[in-house]
């Protein structure tokens, strides 16, 4: 078998990454002072994590690449087509799962279909080489979770998946599952992202209540806000447009998505729109898959970032949000937005599930950064997703 394509400098060697050494050398701002603060790491932290060495690359890291609180994650030259999805263990690098279990090796220079079904894993352009006390967390990006495309992060000695530890030095790959479209890739595309923290998370529920006392973090139509492990969001199934749309419903057996195309495709040839026609809720489909949205309207201050944390098995068979990270500004005033709902990506596993309206589908963490980011996600990117309604993926014509 082949061995895994080289990288251009060894993610353990304490020599600087020559593809990133040099990034934003052009620029006159001098490096900020180190911050001890625990928290999430903001957009300065991480060009200086860069330019230290700490975040290394086989090809320079872009500036477009920095989100406000985290890092987008590109592929690799190459993906390998592997039986099953896997977890390398403690005793175990990535690479060596790869040789067991791969079926064959895909070029992505030139780009490359993964098949809806399959199970792929790429190693990324992007490797590690994390001080002590700093660990990282990946999500997919929000295009990826619209789409249905599961990935997941992995690392060489993993135990779990999206998790990276407190000093990890190392390489970073992605484990790629299309659920429900083929999609057409290339060697940079960037489907997940991968956020920094700094100490241990210690923002409690007394926090979040403070802070949704002072800026009002969700905005419920009835008014309520539940605080219990994070802030509660709920589903609307009701619509809020005279068409009554409370979302979609993805069809089968559709053409591939090139995920670099945006404002592409027409969302009719890929999605069955859904409408309120008798108030009784929605019934999920077991491998269907389900464009959503919240009831509430949320906002993240510019020195907070959230995340959308997992369902509980608790209250319902069902999968919500595989993308779940929020950014600083995300539905903020100051970024152009005034409360922005989340799009909730839904798949309900093994049997039929009754949805309804208000029902609760996951909760908001929210955390401190460690500074203030130099961009808020909305205007100052150009981003997506600001103001959002109920909006499918970016490569879809609105």
């Amino acid at each position: 078998m082949n061995d895994l394509p080289p990288m251009r400098v060894d993610p353990l060697d304490d020599r600087p990454d020559p593809a990133t050494d040099d990034l934003f050398a052009d620029d006159d701002a001098p490096a900020p002072q180190a911050s001890t603060r625990a928290g999430i790491l903001p957009s300065p932290a991480l060009a200086e994590m860069i330019r230290a060495g700490q975040i290394q690359a086989t090809e320079p890291i872009s500036k477009e690449q920095i989100q406000p609180a985290s890092l987008d994650l590109r592929l690799g030259q190459h993906a390998y087509r592997v039986r099953a999805s896997f977890l390398p263990g403690a005793r175990s690098g990535v690479k060596a799962k790869i040789d067991q279990f791969r079926m064959h090796r895909i070029d992505l220079q030139d780009g490359a279909v993964l098949e809806r079904g399959c199970v792929y894993i790429v190693p990324l352009m992007e490797h590690l080489k994390l001080p002590a006390g700093i660990s990282a967390i990946a999500n997919p990006k929000s295009s990826s979770g619209r789409l249905d495309i599961f990935t997941r992060l992995i690392t060489d000695h993993a135990v779990s998946f999206d998790r990276v530890g407190a000093g990890y030095h190392g390489r970073l790959y992605a484990e790629i599952a299309p659920r429900t479209f083929s999609v057409l890739v290339r060697q940079g595309t960037r489907l997940s992202q991968i956020r920094f923290r700094r100490g241990e998370r210690a923002f409690t529920d007394a926090d979040l209540k403070r802070l949704q006392a002072e800026t009002p973090l969700v905005h419920a139509p009835d008014g309520g806000v539940d605080i219990a492990n994070g802030i509660a969001v709920s589903v609307d199934l009701q619509g809020s447009d005279p068409s009554r749309l409370i979302g979609y419903k993805a069809r089968r057996h559709t053409a591939l998505i090139d995920v670099e195309k945006v404002g592409h495709y027409d969302a009719a040839e890929f999605w069955e729109p859904i409408h309120n026609r008798n108030g009784e809720g929605l019934i999920l489909n077991p491998d269907d898959f389900y464009i959503l949205a919240s009831r509430e309207a949320v906002t993240v201050p510019p020195d907070h970032a959230a995340e959308m944390v997992a369902y509980d098995t608790l209250v319902g068979e069902f999968r919500v949000h595989y993308a779940g990270f929020f950014d600083p500004g995300f539905g903020d005033a100051a970024a152009g937005g005034q409360g922005t709902r989340a799009v909730l990506e839904v798949r309900s596993h093994e049997v039929p599930f009754l949805l309804e309206h208000g029902q609760i589908v996951g909760r908001l963490i929210y955390d401190r950064l460690t500074g203030r980011p130099d961009r808020l996600y909305g205007t100052d990117l150009g981003s997506h997703y600001q103001r959002q309604g109920l909006a499918l993926a970016k490569q879809f014509r609105r």
